[in-house]
């Protein structure tokens, strides 16, 4: 059945946690401040390996057919956390009580239930399989990183990578490493620049989140130790190769450019192929062309906004500008390389107008190259208190975002993942 023809139930939650559907309420969306039924376009079956949540002090909201009217329930609200690869386009509809806890740094989509299955308010916007571990055995991924950690005893880097964020966060980029296979990623500052929100790694001691999915390095690495783990990953992962710097497990790796530029350095003069990319907040323009001039293929640069005033409530930048970022951009591409954008994405703000006009403009003055479509972990409501008295208007919706910026910059392109980039680049 087409998806245009289907009317979700409201799914809601009791106090143990069991999940079933309401037999009378259809389910609705949130998009910024506004509650809405899903648009025909938007839904699609729940994807495999998504989570369902249950959300503590939200009552859940539904549909009355009958009335019009939007109702509140004594059960609690449910949300999805889509699979990589897909973007939520919507939040779910709840109402807040007075004593309700702050969410953890998860997206929350609009989920329902129909014809027997659930339904989520995304897309799917990249068809890389990078992180589907379907048909891989656990125990195969464990015993990769225990032999790794054998094979590398003296490597701090390859002992962290595998001890912690394999065997202890399953973190997806690890545990690929550990199969030898698409992008490896490279830990290696303990500090930032930014005081991000959202961080997943870090949170001031008077932050409303109560708990980071992760914790951060505790040791700077040698370029040794970096360039060791890129020639391993070079000789399994011998057709893509992707290296990059930057992972949720870290601050922010400009800070760290001098050891970045050596390692690089060091893979290249011993022939190491592939892409080396850095996820970044692209805070050190200088530092940034320095790192592409040593052999830095990419840069994905981390946006939740194009409008310095909404960038800077997330960020709270420490020592450098928006126009910094901006001219990070700029001394990437005047090198040649690759730039995406790691545009953060929250459901009503980030597809408002004045995001769309700002956003769309960025991407044509600077010619960036991809745009990667990432969900904004955080409590819905706590991003929106932190952007009150910012003008944002209604949404255009999520296919109508990408259209619209297509139109202006028909070059860029979009996805979830960092893409492998020729040599040339």
């Amino acid at each position: 059945m087409a998806s245009s023809n289907i009317r979700p139930r409201l799914l809601v939650a009791d106090r143990d946690g069991n999940i079933y559907d309401h037999p009378d309420l259809y389910m609705l969306c949130r998009r910024g401040n506004e509650l809405a039924l899903p648009k025909p376009d938007e839904l699609m079956p729940l994807p495999e390996g998504s989570d369902l949540f249950m959300l503590p002090g939200r009552l859940a909201v539904g549909l009355d057919p009958e009335t019009g009217e939007a109702e509140a329930l004594e059960e609690f609200a449910v949300a999805a956390f889509a699979a990589p690869a897909h973007t939520l386009t919507a939040h779910a509809a709840y109402l807040t009580q007075d004593d309700a806890p702050t969410l953890p740094l998860f997206a929350y989509g609009a989920v329902g239930f129909a014809n027997g299955r659930f339904y989520v308010c995304a897309k799917r916007v990249d068809q890389d399989t990078r992180q589907v571990f379907k048909g891989i055995p656990c125990k195969k991924i464990e015993k990769n990183a225990h032999a790794l950690m054998k094979r590398y005893p003296d490597n701090r880097l390859m002992q962290h990578i595998m001890g912690n964020c394999v065997l202890k966060y399953s973190c997806p980029a690890a545990r690929n490493l550990a199969l030898g296979r698409y992008e490896a990623p490279l830990p290696t500052s303990r500090s930032c620049n930014a005081r991000c929100i959202g961080c997943i790694s870090h949170q001031d001691e008077d932050s409303a989140i109560c708990a980071t999915p992760q914790s951060r390095l505790t040791f700077t690495p040698t370029a040794q130790e970096v360039a060791g783990i890129m020639l391993h990953h070079a000789a399994n992962e011998i057709e893509k190769p992707i290296y990059s710097f930057g992972q949720g497990c870290e601050g922010e790796p400009l800070t760290e450019a001098p050891l970045l530029e050596e390692a690089i350095r060091l893979f290249r003069s011993q022939g190491g192929k592939g892409t080396v990319n850095m996820n970044t907040n692209a805070s050190l323009p200088d530092a940034v062309a320095r790192l592409c001039d040593a052999g830095l293929s990419s840069i994905r640069v981390s946006l939740n906004s194009a409008r310095e005033e909404v960038y800077n409530r997330y960020y709270r930048p420490k020592g450098y500008t928006f126009d910094d970022v901006r001219r990070s951009i700029t001394e990437a591409k005047a090198r040649g390389k690759w730039v995406s954008l790691n545009l953060l994405f929250f459901p009503g703000i980030t597809d408002s107008e004045p995001e769309v006009e700002t956003l769309t403009r960025l991407v044509e003055e600077t010619k960036v190259d991809f745009i990667q479509l990432r969900n904004l972990n955080i409590d819905p409501e706590m991003y929106l208190r932190l952007l009150e008295g910012i003008e944002f208007g209604p949404s255009t919706g999520f296919t109508f975002y990408r259209k619209r910026i297509k139109k202006v910059c028909p070059w860029v392109e979009f996805g979830y993942f960092n893409p492998f980039v020729s040599e040339e680049n």
